[in-house]
């Protein structure tokens, strides 16, 4: 027996506007709380979850229904957010960078933690999406292990375990890249 959400994803896989926009009304709200809570502006939510939307109706066809619907859209929403996040950080380090120039001394430096944070930025892309996730709502964002729970729906047991993995996944990929940069 096929649940009403069913019903409208395979609407919405023959591009039927009525079973998108039904889609999105049954889950626009728990979506965009989520982008808010990451995100902390409404006009920026708001835009993280049209764009999550649009790529959710364009790949609905990977959606495979081994989870439910709404837990799969809601990572397409936190990857929107944190690509927003990430592009807001690279603005404001070109602003303060072209802005504020930094004397010789404070280059070297500079450059030193900028090769450190590309490692780690590198190594952080490198791990599978459970664990990018996880480790940017908590190392990037700074989420504590409740918040982090409520975002994606897992239980504290369940964040305190893959954030540990997470930690020790991405330590031992900072050491690999590192030792192949040697």
């Amino acid at each position: 027996m096929t649940n009403p959400t069913q019903i409208l994803i395979e609407a919405c896989r023959q591009n039927d506007p009525k079973a998108q926009l039904g889609l999105y009304r049954q889950y626009a709200k728990a979506m965009y709380n989520t982008a808010l809570r990451m995100l902390q502006q409404q006009d920026k939510a708001e835009d993280a979850v049209q764009e999550a939307f649009i790529k959710a109706f364009q790949k609905l066809d990977e959606f495979r229904g081994e989870n439910n619907f709404g837990s799969w859209l809601k990572r397409i929403v936190i990857n929107e957010a944190l690509m927003m996040i990430r592009q807001e950080k690279q603005i404001r380090y070109l602003e303060e960078t072209f802005i504020d120039p930094i004397d010789d001394n404070e280059q070297e430096k500079w450059s030193f933690q900028e090769e450190e944070v590309k490692i780690l930025l590198y190594a952080l892309s490198l791990l599978p999406e459970k664990l990018r996730v996880i480790l940017n709502l908590s190392l990037i964002e700074g989420f504590d292990n409740e918040e982090i729970c409520e975002i994606l729906h897992i239980s504290d047991g369940n964040c305190r375990t893959t954030l540990s993995r997470a930690k020790k996944s991405l330590r031992e990929t900072i050491e690999k890249l590192k030792n192949e940069r040697k």
